[in-house]
């Protein structure tokens, strides 16, 4: 009985093969959420805290509820860090948004954090 009792278990387990996944949480990021920023600061920082998969990370920057730069994410970048630079922007208010996995189980993360660009 105990075999299958185990053996049950492991076909449970098996199911539920991210039972132990967890989503990563933002530590630090620039610009900081909130953040008023010069149009010249064209360079993206999210900092999480554990290793993402830079290979299929996305960031990307939206004004008025359109999307105005799909930012490429340096792949060599510290193993907790998404970083990316862009264009300059004009004065506004921006969201950035990502989209990441944890490297260790791939379990997606998503944010946004919202700053405004002033002269």
């Amino acid at each position: 009985m105990w075999v299958r009792l185990s053996l049950g278990m492991v076909l449970a387990l098996a199911g539920t093969s991210n039972a132990w996944a967890r989503k990563m949480k933002l530590v630090e990021s620039l610009p900081a959420a909130e953040a008023y920023v010069d149009g010249r600061n064209a360079q993206y920082t999210v900092r999480f805290d554990g290793p993402v998969d830079h290979e299929h990370a996305h960031l990307w920057i939206v004004h008025n509820g359109h999307v105005v730069g799909q930012l490429p994410v340096l792949k060599d970048s510290a193993p907790d860090v998404l970083f990316a630079s862009a264009p300059q922007l004009a004065n506004g208010q921006y969201q950035l948004h990502w989209s990441v996995g944890s490297a260790p189980d791939g379990e997606e993360t998503t944010g946004s954090l919202k700053f405004t660009v002033k002269p």
